[in-house]
C-alpha cells in the first residue's frame, strides 16, 4: 500500500518526543488523572517519579503504593528539596486557579509541566506566563491531545503532502460524560471549554495554527442544570478558504448506537478520519481508528494501524518534550508554554463571543 512521498505507511512517525536521558520527576497533585494516565505513561517510557504530594495525604500514599512512588511529601518544600536533589522536573496536576501560587514556590530556573487548563481565565493565563519568564522556568502544559499517536501520524501525512493543503476541519462529539468524576467542576462557571473543548481546540491549532477570530456558543442543558455548560459549537475563522468547526454535545445520553467521536480534517488531495474512541461511553471507550484516502487512491478509504491513543501514550510526549528542551534549550517543545498561552486566547475569545451573543435577525416587513 503506497500513498503520495511516503513509500510505506510503515514510514509515519507515530512517536512522541522523548529524550535521549529521562530524567527523574517529582508530582505535585495525585488526583485521578495522575493515578489513570500520568504514572502510567511515565512507567510506559521509562520516566521515573521519585517523590509526590497530595494536600489529601491518603490520595499521596495511594499513588505512592500503587505505582512504587519512594517518598511521600508532607509539603511543597519538602518536595522541592527532593527535587533539587534528584535534578527531577516537576509535573503539576492540580486544579487551574491553584497553578500560579504554586508555581511561585518553585526554585528559579525549574522544569514544569502543568495540567491543562493555564488557569481558568485569560487573566490567570497571563499571571501563569509571567511567573515562568519571571523565575526563568522551563514550562510545558499538558494539551496532550496534539502529542497522542494517532496525530503525531496524521500530522505527518500532512506535512508529506499526502493530503495537500489543508480546507477544512471538523471536530464532532456527541455522547454522555460522568461529570460526577469531577466534583471540582459544578461550582464553576466556565466548565465544558476550559476542562474538554480545549483539547479540540489546541489540536487544531497544532494542525493550522491560530485562527483570526471565533464564533462561539456554549450552554447548559435543562437536564444539568448544575453545571454552567456543557454543550459547545465554535468556528474558528482562518479565512475565505479554510473551514474549521466544533460540535459538542455531552446530553446525548439515548444509547451508544450514534454516539461519535470524530475529527475530519480534508485537503484538496485527499481526506483524513480519526475515531477517538476514548470518548465513547467514557471513560469504558471503543477502540480508536484512523482512516485516510486520497484521489489516487481512487477514493478507496485506508486504514492506518493504531499504535496506542490518547490515554495514556499521549501523555508520553508532553513530558519528554520538556525533558529533551531542558536538554537543549534551541528545541521547539511543541507544548510550551508560550504557545499553550495562544491556545488560552482562543478560548478566552470563545467565551466573550458566547456573552456578546449573535447578530439579531431583523424580521421587520417595511
Amino acid at each position: 500500500m503506497a500513498v503520495d512521498n511516503v513509500s510505506s505507511i510503515d514510514e509515519l512517525n507515530y512517536l512522541p518526543e522523548m529524550p535521549e536521558h529521562p530524567r527523574n520527576i517529582v508530582s505535585i497533585g495525585t488526583g485521578g488523572i495522575v493515578q489513570g494516565s500520568h504514572y502510567p505513561a511515565y512507567k510506559l517510557a521509562g520516566y521515573p517519579v521519585v517523590a509526590c504530594f497530595d494536600q489529601n495525604l491518603e490520595t499521596a500514599e495511594k499513588a505512592a503504593s500503587s505505582f512504587g512512588v519512594p517518598k511521600v511529601c508532607k509539603s511543597i518544600a519538602e518536595l522541592v528539596d527532593v527535587a533539587e536533589k534528584t535534578d527531577a522536573v516537576y509535573d503539576i496536576a492540580v486544579p487551574a486557579n491553584c497553578t500560579a501560587d504554586i508555581l511561585r514556590q518553585l526554585p528559579d530556573g525549574a522544569g514544569v509541566l502543568m495540567q491543562k487548563p493555564m488557569g481558568e481565565s485569560i487573566s490567570e493565563a497571563r499571571e501563569i506566563l509571567s511567573i515562568c519568564h519571571s523565575k526563568s522556568l522551563t514550562a510545558g502544559v499538558n494539551f496532550q491531545l496534539r502529542q497522542s499517536p494517532y496525530m503525531i501520524a496524521a500530522r505527518d501525512l500532512i506535512a508529506k503532502g499526502v493530503i495537500g493543503e489543508i480546507v477544512d476541519i471538523d471536530h464532532r462529539l456527541v455522547g454522555t460524560q460522568p461529570w460526577n468524576l469531577w466534583p471540582f467542576l459544578f461550582p464553576k462557571d466556565r466548565v465544558e471549554i476550559n476542562y474538554h473543548s480545549i483539547h479540540y481546540i489546541d489540536n487544531i491549532r497544532s494542525l493550522i495554527g491560530d485562527p483570526t477570530a471565533v464564533w462561539c456558543k456554549t450552554m447548559q442543558h435543562p437536564k444539568m442544570r448544575e453545571l454552567a455548560q456543557t454543550r459547545t459549537s465554535i468556528i474558528m475563522d482562518y479565512g475565505p478558504d479554510l473551514r474549521a468547526n466544533l460540535h459538542i454535545n455531552f446530553n446525548h445520553d439515548y444509547s451508544k448506537k450514534y454516539q461519535e467521536s470524530t475529527l475530519k480534517i480534508e485537503g484538496l488531495k485527499g481526506a483524513i478520519r480519526v475515531k477517538l474512541g476514548l470518548m465513547y461511553d467514557y471513560p469504558e471507550g471503543e477502540p480508536d481508528r484512523v482512516e485516510y484516502v486520497t484521489y489516487a487512491d481512487n477514493g478507496e478509504w485506508q486504514e492506518l494501524p493504531v499504535r496506542g491513543s490518547w490515554f495514556n501514550e499521549a501523555f508520553i510526549g508532553t513530558m519528554g518534550g520538556l525533558m529533551k528542551k531542558l536538554d537543549d534549550s534551541d528545541y521547539e517543545y511543541m507544548n510550551s508554554v508560550e504557545d499553550a498561552f495562544h491556545t488560552m486566547c482562543v478560548v478566552e475569545a470563545c467565551y466573550q463571543s458566547s456573552s456578546e451573543g449573535g447578530t439579531p435577525v431583523d424580521y421587520a416587513q417595511e
